[in-house]
């Protein structure tokens, strides 16, 4: 019996909403500020586009119900969030972008009642912005997250934070943090780390310089983050003590995902420019667009677009299962972020000078979607666990044969 892998009628109908709204809506403010969407606004744009996006019906897809989202699983995410990502300012509109998406994922998961109603309520909402505070500075954690430094220990009521954070996504302006410490362990043990939430405003927590980054369309920067004495009570634990290693499980695989839903969105909005250029430009002696060189890459750009989408649509069908999908997610992930600068590039390519300018968008998306080779774990670090894993496997069958 064949697969089903046609949408429902009502997940397509969020995705058409979403197309005219990035089309008509969004698209527009994008272009007139190259991108960057400080200079756009910040935050009162963040707040202008998603109140017109809560008004089209399209708003926080992936949000429970009961804060007011749409209640999308991760295989019906995926069109609703490419076409969300098909304007670099789309995520934010629809209150998707990182790292305020994958914190919702998170909360709805993990959080105690207390906390759904304190941080995952506004946050789903659109109500504030959040941040999750894991990366380091060196020695600390990284692509290596059992490096963590950051140290919380227990006293009277509560724990006391001491850390340093770097390239801390969202943190100016967001509400609350999630940050993940060490609680018991040294640094380069596998355990021992747990999550707290604290309010940005809490004696202690301070929002350092921004680092600049090749990117500019995610609200809040980069940033460090330093933790001094900071006190958090003992019902700011987010889960148990000792278990966020596991429990960041359940936020990393799943944005890694929506990650690659809204880049591969990026990628084919570069694409349809470039297509649409080749199919109008003229030269030598014919339309760019029959020359077999260009035609090689238009078909190479549809090929890595076709493999990313299956390859993400498989992911998302095993994290829909309960399925861990380290595997899956590693190699969609690994895949997309090399597959979608590959697109963005030749389309550059195919457009010539006008590609390299801002009179086309080509030039602002390869800026932000080259990181994603980086972001959510870099694709040494997601081969090394893809091959791990596979030699680990056949020591098991190995052992077992004998």
């Amino acid at each position: 019996m064949a697969v089903d892998l046609a949408y429902s009628t009502e997940v397509q109908q969020i995705v058409d909403r979403t197309e005219v709204f990035i089309r008509d809506v969004v698209l527009p403010v994008e272009d007139e500020h190259d991108g960057d969407i400080t200079a756009a606004g910040g935050d009162a744009l963040r707040v202008e586009l998603q109140t017109r996006a809560k008004e089209a019906g399209i708003f926080a897809p992936h949000a429970p119900v009961e804060f007011g989202g749409l209640g999308l699983n991760m295989s019906d995410r995926v069109p609703v969030f490419e076409a969300a990502g098909y304007s670099l300012f789309g995520p934010t509109a629809l209150g998707i972008a990182a790292p305020d998406e994958g914190n919702v994922h998170m909360l709805d998961h993990i959080a105690d009642q207390a906390q759904r109603q304190d941080f995952l309520a506004p946050l789903a909402h659109g109500h504030v912005r959040s941040a999750f505070a894991m990366t380091e500075p060196a020695p600390g954690a990284g692509s290596d997250p059992s490096a963590l430094a950051t140290r919380a220990e227990k006293v009277s009521g509560g724990w006391k934070i001491n850390g340093r954070k770097h390239f801390i996504t969202g943190a100016d302006g967001a509400s609350f943090f999630i940050i993940m410490a060490r609680t018991s362990g040294e640094p380069g043990d596998r355990g021992g780390a747990t999550m707290f939430l604290a309010p940005a405003d809490l004696p202690g927590l301070t929002v350092g310089r921004h680092i600049p980054t090749l990117d500019r369309a995610m609200v809040g920067g980069h940033c460090e983050v330093s933790f001094d004495d900071l006190l958090v009570p003992d019902d700011a634990v987010l889960g148990e003590v000792d278990q966020g290693y596991r429990y960041a499980q359940v936020r990393l695989g799943p944005a890694r995902m929506t990650h690659v839903m809204r880049w591969l969105g990026a990628a084919r909005r570069g694409h349809d420019v470039a297509v649409d250029y080749v199919a109008r430009r003229e030269g030598f002696g014919d339309v760019l667009g029959d020359l077999g060189m260009i035609q090689k890459m238009v078909a190479d750009n549809e090929i890595d677009i076709a493999a990313t989408r299956a390859l993400l649509v498989r992911a998302c069908y095993e994290l829909d299962l309960g399925e861990n999908a380290g595997n899956a997610t590693s190699i969609a992930k690994t895949f997309a972020a090399e597959a979608i600068f590959r697109i963005v590039d030749r389309s550059i390519q195919m457009c010539g000078g006008l590609g390299v300018s801002s009179d086309l968008p080509l030039a602002r998306l390869s800026r932000e979607v080259r990181p994603f080779r980086i972001y959510d774990g870099p694709s040494e670090v997601h081969r090394w666990a893809i091959g791990k894993r596979t030699v680990g496997a056949a020591k098991r069958a190995i052992r077992e044969s004998k």
